[in-house]
């Protein structure tokens, strides 16, 4: 019985600090310091530091139709004006809103061309692979005598067995790097 409520009450804390840790952070705001290191934080980043460096801000919070004015008349009991006023957090998104859009599409868009000029890359080291492996298993099939530089820099002739060796790691280059 002792051990049943042990249990229980471990499990129930563990559910608890689960809870707590997987809930998302209200605000995080993410920059590069003066040395370039990235920071996260609930804090806005220092005051000086360029919007340039400001890599992500929180949203901003939802602010109902009234203003502070407005509500706190509602509050009074005084009559509230008939139309809603609309505060600067409810208008088009500010030009500062804007930029820091604009800043994370060209970030987004660099990001893509770099992985694309990288995958341009590996499929051309591929395509090369792929060709200098099948000239390979072409050279070791035909019969002729090939030779190789040992450590000592003296030419040797493969043996049977290292040619059965050279042509195994030809056919494994042209399993992973030709196109099927």
């Amino acid at each position: 019985m002792v051990r049943d409520s042990v249990f229980r009450t471990i499990m129930a804390a563990a559910a608890a600090l689960l809870v707590l840790v997987s809930l998302p952070a209200e605000a995080q705001w993410k920059w590069k310091d003066k040395g370039g290191r990235i920071q996260y934080s609930d804090l806005p980043p220092p005051a000086g530091t360029p919007d340039d460096d400001i890599l992500s801000r929180p949203a901003a919070p939802r602010r109902s139709g009234t203003t502070a004015a407005a509500a706190s008349a509602a509050a009074s009991g005084a009559s509230a004006p008939s139309a809603p006023v609309v505060t600067a957090g409810a208008q088009a998104p500010k030009a500062a809103d804007q930029e820091f859009e604009a800043k994370r599409k060209k970030a987004e868009s660099e990001v893509l061309a770099k992985n694309k000029a990288e995958e341009d890359r590996v499929a051309a080291a591929k395509s090369d692979n792929c060709g200098r492996a099948r000239a390979q298993l072409r050279t070791l099939d035909s019969g002729v005598r090939v030779t190789r530089t040992n450590d000592k820099g003296e030419m040797e002739y493969l043996d049977d067995k290292q040619r059965a060796a050279e042509t195994k790691h030809a056919k494994d280059a042209i399993a992973a790097d030709c196109p099927r």
